[in-house]
């Protein structure tokens, strides 16, 4: 029997998926599948994944919206400590709803995934005090390929969850706090990344 429940589609948006595992839990704790190739061949999810990568941040850390213009990757993504808000942009340059957004609460209390394939952008926003956030990748790291996108560029608009502040024309987080006041924290980098109107198309 299968051990999660996915949700296709996702927001609207063709190939974007928040899986479900099925959690056994007792008085001792808890046991779940984190990711089973057998299941998700058997929901149509036929990946190979060649990286797995691990951060952890504070909260108020922002980091994103990244992608790979050459090696892109798809990435399935989940939470281990924490809250993290995560969201993905469609770039593909055929795609209906290319410059959409979908987001979702990942914790480590509701254990959901997100499965974010090839040409998205890509970036979380902390929720909690500390997050640890995990994913695996179906292409590796190339940093001489990366590419970037402004988490607050307003013709994408996303509604980043207890964020304060308003958009200065740029993806500086200068005026953006958390609502308790904790300052929002990006990377000199992603404080750079332009809008959609001079972002490639996937």
């Amino acid at each position: 029997m299968g051990q999660i429940k996915v949700e296709k589609n996702a927001g609207g948006i063709e190939g974007l998926c928040v899986i479900e595992p099925a959690v056994h839990g007792d008085e001792r704790g808890y046991f779940m599948e984190t990711y089973n190739q057998k299941d998700m061949e058997a929901e149509g999810l036929n990946l190979v994944f060649v990286q797995d990568n691990q951060s952890a941040s504070v909260k108020g850390v922002l980091r994103g919206l990244h992608f790979q213009k050459q090696h892109q990757q798809g990435k399935l993504v989940r939470v281990v400590r924490g809250s993290v808000f995560d969201v993905a942009v469609d770039l593909r340059r055929e795609s209906k709803t290319y410059g959409k957004w979908f987001g979702v609460e990942l914790t480590e209390e509701n254990k959901k995934q997100f499965y974010i394939p090839k040409g998205f952008a890509h970036g979380f926003l902390v929720l909690s005090d500390r997050a640890e956030f995990c994913y695996k990748c179906t292409d590796f790291y190339h940093p001489e390929d990366e590419g970037g996108l402004a988490w607050n560029d307003p013709k994408i608009g996303i509604r980043w969850p207890q964020l304060t502040g308003g958009y200065s024309g740029s993806a500086s987080a200068e005026g953006y706090a958390m609502e308790d006041g904790t300052p929002l924290n990006l990377s000199e980098k992603d404080q750079l990344w332009k809008g959609m109107e001079e972002a490639p198309v996937l």
